[in-house]
This record gives structure tokens, sequence and C-alpha cells, in this order.
């Protein structure tokens, strides 16, 4: 794509003859020389939560080493500037991360990454190359978002062109992307043939670490290593920065602290917290996200702000919920929690503090879905997400909501936007008050896209106590379900903001880049020209 510039390179045999005199002191050196084996980067680099004056570089190298970055604004890397990066060592699986800051707005950033050897010849590994594109004030903004990745079996089929819909993604050349959750499937086996629709074979590449549950460490980085096998999400983390939030299946199929494993003959390890522990720490190695701080070292939920148009928001509706329940308590308490306190306090704040037009708000679930959990000892229904079937005023999780609708509203805060993944089809929602059980809450829109790379399923039904509608949804037809991505049902979702008119255009696409739905909303009320919240 540009040109190479290799980093040093420790001394040829040949070259060490040519300079030393003794015969058998250059044989020796040259041994050790030749002896070295380089570094190697089977992973590719990502780039991740681009924000005003910087970005994250990850990579992983096989061995310890230390990670390097070079980067410049021009593909012939003149003038570049090298950042010493950390050391990969075992205790991240040799995974490395490095935030590039003081970078400018509305440039071109080329960046190279390679890793130095820790033996004494600090043998090079061959660079990665990369570039991503810092958002300026003169630009309009388009990135896109998605997620349900590997899951249901449907791995890797490099004889239908591996992940496809990453290249369909890449090609519309977003400044970045909104990962929102599901980015592996720790608990579903990838076998080497499954039997698709139609009765037509789906070949996977296969690893160990994929061929059954996740539950050893190595097992669970193995999924996000697995991922990284295709050359179509390589491409694609190489030139795409990425927002990675997370869901349930990073650790197991809708986790909580109800979940029971003890039934579940697939699992050895029986203790759900040792097994969100190991999944965490394998989420944070692989993901390219800015670590929060010392604090709240594993905190994923933040803001991300694009200058004074956008303000990405993105939760995190895993870590902090109550255990999945009937989901029907009339008053709030710590089993309706959701978002949870903290959480909540941060994001209404935040939003109050926001000065740019569009505030997107990243969920890793849907508000108005009803996603079921199977039921509990007594027979009850057990809900998964927000909803709990019963088109009331708002019951369980839904006060959490319901407060946080409130609060939007009264609190006069315009052009909130709702994305999310997780259901596995596509559906554009709005929540309107004047059909909603519980409605103290301006109108809003609600989009869904997904999966990437997964089963399609869908659609599900509706709860009606925030009122919304289903102005769109393609799903698989009636009776049919965990389609694989044959048929085509594989959907992310575009969106472009123009800087003049501040309006803000959502696509839902499919595998091919076929527009299933659009809709463009004007920007409401008065903005204002300065942005100071940057990033928190």
């Amino acid at each position: 794509m540009f040109s190479l510039n290799r980093p040093h390179k420790s001394p040829s045999f040949v070259h060490l003859t040519r300079i030393c005199g003794l015969p058998l002191s250059c044989l020796l050196l040259g041994n050790i020389a030749v002896a070295a084996e380089q570094p190697k980067m089977e992973q590719g680099i990502q780039i991740g939560d681009l924000a005003p004056g910087r970005a994250m570089v990850w990579s992983r190298a096989d061995r310890p080493a230390r990670m390097m970055v070079e980067y410049a604004f021009n593909p012939d890397f003149e003038n570049a500037v090298t950042v010493r990066g950390p050391y990969a060592t075992e205790s991240s699986d040799y995974t490395a991360r490095q935030d590039l800051v003081d970078l400018p707005a509305g440039k071109d950033v080329f960046v190279k990454v390679w890793f130095e050897g820790l033996s004494n010849d600090r043998e090079s590994s061959e660079p990665v190359m990369g570039r991503f594109h810092t958002i300026g004030k003169r630009d309009d903004i388009r990135f896109v978002w998605g997620g349900d990745i590997a899951g249901q079996g449907w791995g890797i089929n490099e004889a239908f062109g591996g992940m496809k819909i990453y290249e369909t993604m890449r090609q519309v050349q977003p400044q970045f992307f909104i990962e929102s959750g599901d980015s592996v499937y720790s608990d579903g086996p990838i076998k080497a043939e499954v039997t698709a629709e139609n009765g037509e074979l789906w070949t996977n590449l296969v690893t160990p670490e994929v061929s059954k549950v996740a539950e050893t460490l190595a097992e669970f980085r193995g999924r996000y290593k697995y991922n990284l096998l295709d050359e179509n999400v390589r491409r694609f983390n190489a030139e795409v920065p990425q927002i990675w939030q997370w869901d349930d299946h990073e650790v197991a199929n809708n986790w909580s602290d109800s979940k029971d494993l003890s039934n579940d003959t697939r699992y050895t390890v029986k203790d759900v917290p040792l097994l969100v522990a190991r999944a965490t720490q394998a989420f944070h190695e692989f993901a390219p996200l800015r670590p929060h701080d010392a604090e709240e070292s594993e905190r994923i939920y933040r803001k991300i702000s694009y200058g004074p148009i956008l303000d990405v928001f993105v939760l995190d509706m895993r870590s902090y919920r109550g255990p999945n329940t009937d989901n029907l308590q009339m008053q709030e308490s710590a089993e309706t929690a959701f978002l949870g306190e903290a959480q909540l306090a941060w994001l209404q704040q935040a939003l109050q503090e926001s000065d740019a037009t569009w505030k997107v708000i990243s969920a890793d679930m849907p508000i108005g879905l009803n996603i079921g959990d199977g039921t509990d000892a007594q027979g009850n229904a057990r809900w998964e997400a927000i909803a709990n079937g019963n088109d009331g005023p708002a019951a369980g999780r839904e006060l959490e909501i319901a407060r946080l609708l409130k609060f939007i509203k009264h609190k006069h805060i315009d052009n909130i936007v709702w994305l999310t993944a997780d259901v596995h089809y596509a559906a554009a929602h709005y929540y309107d008050p004047k059909h909603a059980a519980s409605n103290d809450f301006s109108p809003f829109w609600e989009f869904v896209s997904g999966p990437l790379n997964a089963g399609s399923f869908g659609p599900n039904s509706t709860d009606g106590t925030f009122g919304p509608q289903v102005v769109f949804s393609k799903a698989p037809e009636p009776g049919q379900a965990n389609l694989s991505p044959y048929a085509g049902l594989q959907f992310f979702g575009e969106v472009n903001i123009d800087r003049r008119s501040k309006a803000m255009t959502v696509e839902l696409k499919d595998i091919n880049g076929d527009v299933v739905f659009n809709k463009t909303l004007p920007a409401a009320g008065k903005q204002s020209k300065h942005h100071h919240h940057y990033h928190d």
C-alpha cells in the first residue's frame, strides 16, 4: 500500500564474515545471529478509541518483545515519529498497545508497527502497516457499527470468502467502527463442518481453543486470535479505528449473577465469577480500547468525542446488572440494576454536559425488544435484557431506563440516537410516548444491526412500556432460525453526519453493501459552537 522503511535488522552471517578478521569468531557470531528468530505479528494491528489528538495502536507478538510504532502524515514516512512502546510479555499473551498523542486534526496518519525481540541481538519482526484519518472540523462524519461475530458455530469459511462483511464495511471508508458487543462467542464451539440451511455444507477454519466452550484463560484468548485469522478482519483493523464494548458471549450466554452452569455438561468450570475473570482479562488484552485508569482499570463505559458534531457514549449493560429474573419488581433495588447507579449517574451528567449536536448512545442491547432467558425455578419467564414482555408501566429493569429517559426529557437534551446489535437482525424502532405505557420521555430512534458473522434470528416481539414502533425489520422468514451467512441476512449500520446541515442519515446495509433501510434525521434545537468535553 505504501513504501516500507524496514526497521534496523541484526547483521547477517555474510555481513559478519566481511567485517571479522578471525573465521572462528565469525562463525560463532554468525550462528548467534542466525539462531535468533524474528518475532512474528500473526494477528496484525488494530487501531482503537480514536479521539481528538489521539488513537490507540494494538498488536501482538508471538514471544517476549517490545512494541515499536512509527507514524507520519505521508505514505513515504518522511519526518516520521518513532514511539518506543510497551513490552509484550507472557502475562498479557504478548499483546501490547500504545496511545499515540498530540495528533493533528483532519490528517491521514500512516503507521508502521513492529516488535523488537528481547534476545541480545534484538531481531525485529517484519513491520505491519496501517492508516487512519483524524477527524477535522471540515470533515463530514461517517462511521459503521455492528456486533455478533463468529456465533452459533458459523466461523471463518474460506471457501465463502471468510468474514466478507468486514471487507464490505471497509469499502465504505468509515472514519471509525463501533463494535457493539458479542465480539466473540466463548460459549459456542466451532466445528470443521456444519450443515447449513438447504443442506448446504459450511466449512470452518478450526483451532483447538474454539473447538469447545472457553473455560481457561488460554481458551478465552484463543477466541480473539481465531477472529484475527480472517484476512478481511485484519485488513479492516489496519484501516478503521474501533470502539469496542462487550455483551454476554465474551463470557457465556446470558450471564448474570443468576447464571447457573451446574447442569451444563459442556463446562467443567462451574464458577461463573471465575469464568468472568478470565474472560475479562482476555477481552482487555485483545480489545484495542484505551484503559480507563487505576480507579477502575476494567471499566468499559466511556465517552468519545468527535468534535462539535458528535459524542459517542459507550455503555456496559453487562458488568453492573443484577441477576436475570422475572423482571417485574415494582421498586428499584440491587436486583433491578442494569447500568447500575454509578454508570447511570455518569451517563446523565455526560449527556447534560455534552454540547455536541448529536449524542449517539452505543448500547449492547436494545430497549424495547423481548429477549428471554428461559424460566426461573417457579416457571416464570426470566428476562435477559430490559423489557419484561408485559406491555405495562415500567417494572424491573425498565424502572432504571424510565428514570434515564425522563431525565433526558426534563433536561431538554436533544438529538439522542441509540445504536445496538445483539438480536441478529436489522431493525429501526421509533419510541413514541403517545403509544407508551410509561410516557414521560421525548421520542427517539433506536437502530439495530448485526450479525456480522453469526446465525440470523428474529424478529423479536416488542414490549409496549416505552411504545416502540417497528418502522423496519429484516430477519429470517417465520419458522426459520440460525441461518448461516449463506442466507445473506448479515447486517451492519452506517451513519453519515453532514457537517453543514447537521443532518444524520442512518443506513442499514447487508453483507453485499446493499441498503435495506435508510432514514435521515434533521438536527433539532440550537447548537453551541464550542465544544469542550473531548474525552473522558
